[in-house]
């Protein structure tokens, strides 16, 4: 879509009337207040020198069992599975790889024979191998079925275990293959029926899967609670457990420091009272931060993407809820062109809300520009990529302006922008050792597991406000625009775009397995985790962000509590 085809340019500056009618949410005020000010350069959060001692320690304990030259390929696949579970696996990366590799390799020249019968161990190969990146082909699971072409309930469901992993794999799906769509669908049916017939652990982590399977769950929040499981298992390894607890803490201590600082700077800046209509959401923002990239090495992105996100947030509200169309024409030309005097005689609010990225946002890329050695062109990407946005909000007001239902096709496609996550991959990239001329022209390619990912946020935001955001002035949500362009209900538009966003999984699952040697690995995990981050949040056709008690606990566990050693 043009967005000079939807939205005319500006040629003058217009007179605003004073009289504009303005609309406002009411959206709920802050939770936390000032909960994590406290953390700013708190020096109790400083890891001593005995417990990096005891994670090395036992960082190369771990090590060297999954250098074993042990010929159990099973074991390894489950010790695998077990540090990807504990949110452990970044220590981990080469080792992981080289077993991997190896797997695939004698696979490929049929040097290795999967059991017949264990689906548990085929189911496991295969999941962990298109991880990977490697195209398993989904035959594999032929030999569960019986000779009517359906899957062996005597050999499938007395097998729980083996079902629950037949499940998860059945996450890796791409398009067209029909017997993962009915593996999906059976063992989801058989392990609903018989939870309460199962020990409450285990039918507590199968109903966890059944809700969120661990593809698309959020990996720090899944390693809080597989803690718990993976110690009841009498088999566990007691050094993983133990490493998998002490990195959790030592993050815990890492992210409090910086959601500290965050506030801090939020208080300097004074964004919850000079905006008033706005969502004060700051530590949603960084828990959703974390959720997309939790490693140390990504502390200064976390920082800059908070930062970037909380001014995005402004934006979207000042577009969303309280600009005039004609106020919004204005914005939206002074962010083109980065030029305030577009918006010189708005009011404060909207100089408010341009400064935060210029005054506020613009001054930490510069010195961490300066500071890294990268090229000033990282300050013209971003900028590109915010204007883009921007524009897209523009097309939404105008749409609300003119009471305009767009088509389903027509939504989605500005859809993609307005669901922010192309202007964050874009910060992500070019903060990276890897932002190259190539990666960026990739990036602003719209590359279809861009588009994907973006839809998962935009279509699952849609199923989860719609209802709401209609009761007040608002532009049509995709429910609407899907009803419209098909003639069908309601009902039928939320059946419509739930497969529409299952669909959009199969399109990521697919460029991971063509395009993982094109596109850096760091680069598919992100992409990967806004996924899981979006489901998260719009899980159960519910507005968590907007609802912020919603996110309370899991915000608690993730950056509050830390885990009794």
């Amino acid at each position: 879509m043009s967005f000079s085809a939807s939205v005319p340019v500006m040629t003058s500056i217009p007179h605003i009337p004073s009289n504009s009618k303005r609309c406002y949410a009411n959206f709920a005020p802050s939770i936390w207040q000032n909960t994590f000010l406290k953390y700013a350069d708190s020096k109790s959060l400083e890891v001593s020198e005995t417990m990096k001692q005891e994670v090395q320690k036992h960082k190369e304990k771990v090590k060297m069992n999954l250098s074993s030259n042990d010929n159990n390929i099973l074991q390894k696949l489950n010790l695998i599975d077990s540090i990807q579970c504990l949110s452990i696996s970044s220590h981990f990366e080469d080792e992981i790889d080289e077993i991997l590799v190896q797997i695939h390799n004698n696979f490929a020249n049929n040097s290795l024979t999967i059991e017949e019968r264990n689906l548990h161990f085929t189911a496991l190969f295969f999941r962990l191998l298109r991880q990977k990146g490697y195209y398993i082909s989904s035959d594999v699971f032929n030999k569960f079925k019986n000779k009517k072409g359906e899957f062996d309930e005597i050999i499938v469901v007395q097998d729980v275990e083996g079902m629950w992993s037949l499940y998860e794999a059945a996450q890796l799906r791409v398009h067209g293959e029909d017997i993962l769509e009915e593996a999906h669908e059976f063992t989801y049916n058989k392990l609903k029926s018989m939870i309460n017939q199962l020990n409450p652990s285990l039918a507590d982590q199968i109903n966890q899967s059944l809700r969120l399977p661990l593809h698309k769950t959020v990996s720090r929040i899944r390693a809080r609670s597989y803690m718990s499981f993976y110690k009841e298992n009498p088999s566990h390894n007691k050094v993983l457990l133990a490493l998998a607890k002490l990195d959790f803490n030592m993050l815990q201590s890492l992210h409090q420091n910086e959601i500290g600082n965050i506030t801090r700077w939020c208080k300097k800046t004074g964004f919850a009272t000079k905006v008033t209509y706005a969502r004060d959401r700051v530590v949603e923002l960084f828990f959703g931060v974390v959720c997309i990239a939790s490693e140390p090495k990504y502390s200064t992105w976390r920082l800059i993407l908070v930062k970037l996100l909380l001014c995005i947030s402004l934006l979207d509200d000042t577009y969303d809820v309280f600009g005039t169309f004609e106020e919004l024409q204005l914005l939206t030309e002074a962010i083109k062109r980065w030029d305030i005097n577009y918006i010189a005689s708005l009011p404060e609010c909207f100089k408010v809300v341009f400064n935060a990225f210029v005054e506020e946002l613009f001054v930490d890329i510069v010195s961490l520009t300066t500071e890294s050695g990268r090229s000033s062109s990282v300050l013209e990407n971003v900028k590109q990529a915010i204007s883009t946005l921007a524009q897209a909000f523009l097309i939404e007001a105008k749409w609300c302006h003119e009471q305009h239902i767009p088509t389903y096709d027509e939504y989605k496609v500005n859809g993609v922008q307005t669901s922010t996550y192309p202007l964050m991959l874009t910060t992500f990239i070019v903060m990276q050792d890897f932002a190259t001329k190539e990666m960026l022209d990739w990036n602003f390619s719209n590359p279809k597991i861009i588009n994907a990912v973006s839809l998962i946020l935009r279509l699952g935001n849609d199923l989860s406000s719609h209802k709401v955001e209609q009761e007040r002035k608002h532009v049509a949500s995709a429910v609407e625009c899907c009803m419209k362009q098909y003639g069908i209900s309601q009902e039928e538009a939320y059946n419509f775009i739930s497969k529409e966003i299952s669909d959009c999984w199969k399109d990521i699952n697919e460029e991971c397995l063509n395009s993982h040697d094109n596109i850096p690995k760091p680069v598919i995990n992100c992409i990967l985790n806004l996924a899981r981050a979006s489901e998260m949040v719009y899980e159960n056709f519910e507005d968590k962000y907007t609802n912020n008690e919603l996110l309370k606990d899991h915000i608690a566990a993730l950056l509050l509590d830390p885990i009794i050693i």
